[in-house]
C-alpha cells in the first residue's frame, strides 16, 4: 500500500463512523468473505466466546485477567466501549494502540470497497469492520487466547465466525433487542446458543433453570458438550473485586469455571494464586464505577434494560444504603425505557429524574420523559448529556449519589474531569 493510502488514527475513526449508516446486518457472508481476503486472522485464534444480555463485558473481562495473571497473552474483543473506542481491542490489558488500528483500517478498506462494487454482498458495516480489526490485531499480537465478547445475540453476529471455541460462555437471558432476537426468552436463549459448536470443550452458563436454560441445555446436547452451570453466588472470599455491586460475583464465578474447564483439560495451567488475582485485579469501566467517592458521590453505569436497572438498583442498596439518589437516564434508540425505568421507582421515591440523550443513536427525550411521566416519575430534561451530569452533580447535596445510567453512550459523554481515578469498579 502507499503511503498516500495509510490513514491516521482520527481519519480511520471517521471512515469506521461512516459505515454506521449500513446499521446492523445478522448476516455473516459477507463478514467471511471480508476475512478471506484479510488472510483468515480469526482461524488463528485460540478462543473463549461469551454471549448473554447482561454481564458479558465483565464476565470476559474476569477470563482475560485471570488468564494473563497466570502468565499467558491474552487478547479480548469487548463490545460496545465507554470512554474511548480502542477499548474494545485489547492485549494483556491494554488498548490497541492507535496506530496499529490506523494501518488496519487501511489495510481492510480496499478490500471492503471491492466486496461492495465486486460482488453482490453489499456494504461492510461499523461492527464488522471493528471485529475485523480485532481478529487481525489479536492474531498479528501471536495472543495465546483470545476472549471474545458477542455483539448482539450469536447465531448471526459477527463474531460467530471463529472455529469452535475452547469454552462457550453464556452469562445470562433476558429481554433486550426482542425485534432481532425473538419475543420469549427461549428464543432469546436459541440466538444465544447459536455459538455453541461441536468440538467446544465445554458450555459454562449462569442461567437459572427455566425456559431459556432449557434450550441451551438443547443446544449443547445437539451440539455434543458438556453443559456446566454456576450457581455459586461468590468467588473465593480471599479475592475481593474492583469490580464492585452483588452481580459481579456471579460474573466472577462464571469466569472461574470458563477458565476451569481449560485447566481441567490441561490447555492452561492456573494456579489458585492466579485465580484470585485474576478476579481481584480485573477493571472495566462504566460497570458500578463509583467515579467519585466522595460527598456527593458519582456512580457510573451503562445498564440499559429490565435486568440491567434491577442489579444497578441491587447495588446501589448493598453499596451505597440509606442514601438519596439522583439518576440522569439517556437511553439509546433500540432499548424500552418504560420496564427499565420500572426499576428505579424504589430509589426515586419522590425526587425527579434527569432525562437526557447521548448524541450517538439517542432515543428522542419525548419518548423516555412520556414513559416515566406515564409511570409516575417526575422528570427534568437536561441537554446535552455532558451539561446533565455535570449540572446535577455540582447540585447535588451532601449524602447524596447521582447515578448516570440509560446506555453507554451517556454515561460515556461523563465530562473527565468527573470520571475520577476509579476506572473499573
Amino acid at each position: 500500500m502507499n503511503s498516500s493510502d495509510d490513514l491516521t488514527y482520527e481519519q480511520s475513526v471517521a471512515y469506521l463512523s461512516g459505515l454506521l449508516t449500513f446499521g446492523i446486518r445478522l448476516d455473516r457472508e459477507r463478514f467471511i468473505e471480508l476475512l478471506r481476503r484479510a488472510g483468515d486472522p480469526h482461524q488463528r485464534l485460540r478462543c473463549l466466546h461469551v454471549a448473554g444480555t447482561n454481564g458479558k463485558g465483565s464476565t470476559t473481562t474476569f477470563i482475560a485477567s485471570i488468564l494473563r495473571a497466570a502468565g499467558y497473552s491474552v487478547g479480548a474483543y469487548l463490545s460496545p466501549y465507554v470512554f474511548d473506542l480502542r477499548e474494545r481491542i485489547q492485549r494483556n490489558g491494554e488498548m490497541i494502540p492507535k496506530a496499529d488500528f490506523a494501518r488496519w483500517v487501511s489495510v481492510l478498506r480496499p478490500q471492503i470497497e471491492a466486496i461492495e462494487t465486486e460482488t453482490d454482498l453489499g456494504p461492510t458495516t461499523e461492527f464488522e469492520l471493528k471485529t475485523a480489526i480485532a481478529f487481525c490485531w489479536l492474531a498479528e499480537q501471536d495472543v495465546d487466547f483470545a476472549v471474545i465478547e458477542v455483539g448482539i445475540g450469536g447465531r448471526l453476529d459477527a463474531t460467530n465466525v471463529i472455529p469452535p471455541p475452547l469454552v462457550a460462555v453464556i452469562t445470562s437471558i433476558g429481554y433486550d433487542h426482542q425485534s432481532l432476537l425473538g419475543d420469549t426468552l427461549a428464543k432469546i436463549a436459541g440466538e444465544k446458543a447459536g455459538i455453541l459448536k461441536r468440538g467446544t470443550l465445554a458450555c459454562v452458563t449462569a442461567v437459572p433453570p427455566g425456559e431459556a436454560f432449557d434450550a441451551i441445555a438443547a443446544k449443547a446436547e445437539q451440539e455434543g458438550m458438556p453443559l456446566r452451570t454456576v450457581s455459586a453466588p461468590a468467588p473465593p472470599q480471599d479475592s475481593p473485586l474492583l469490580l464492585r455491586g452483588p452481580f459481579q460475583r456471579q460474573n466472577a464465578a462464571t469466569a472461574r469455571a470458563a477458565v476451569l474447564v481449560l485447566r481441567d483439560h490441561g490447555i492452561a495451567s492456573l494456579s489458585d494464586a492466579a485465580l484470585r488475582q485474576g478476579l481481584a485485579g480485573a477493571t472495566l469501566p462504566g460497570r458500578f464505577q463509583i467515579a467519585l467517592s466522595g460527598d456527593p458521590a458519582l456512580v457510573l453505569d451503562v445498564a440499559h434494560n429490565e435486568d440491567g436497572a434491577r442489579v444497578l438498583v441491587e447495588a446501589l442498596k448493598a453499596e451505597m444504603p440509606g442514601r438519596r439518589y439522583r439518576f440522569i437516564v439517556g437511553m439509546s434508540r433500540n432499548h424500552d425505557p418504560i420496564p427499565f425505568l420500572r426499576e428505579l421507582i424504589p430509589l426515586v421515591r419522590d425526587s425527579e429524574i434527569i432525562v437526557t440523550a447521548p448524541r450517538f443513536r439517542p432515543k428522542p427525550i419525548g419518548e423516555v420523559t412520556d414513559a416515566a411521566r406515564g409511570i409516575g416519575l417526575k422528570v427534568r430534561v437536561i441537554e446535552p448529556a455532558s451539561a446533565a451530569i455535570a449540572r446535577t452533580f455540582s447540585a447535588a447535596l451532601p449524602g447524596e449519589v447521582v447515578v448516570v445510567t440509560g446506555s453507554f453512550y451517556t454515561v460515556g459523554e461523563t465530562p473527565p474531569e468527573l470520571r475520577g481515578a476509579d476506572k473499573g469498579g
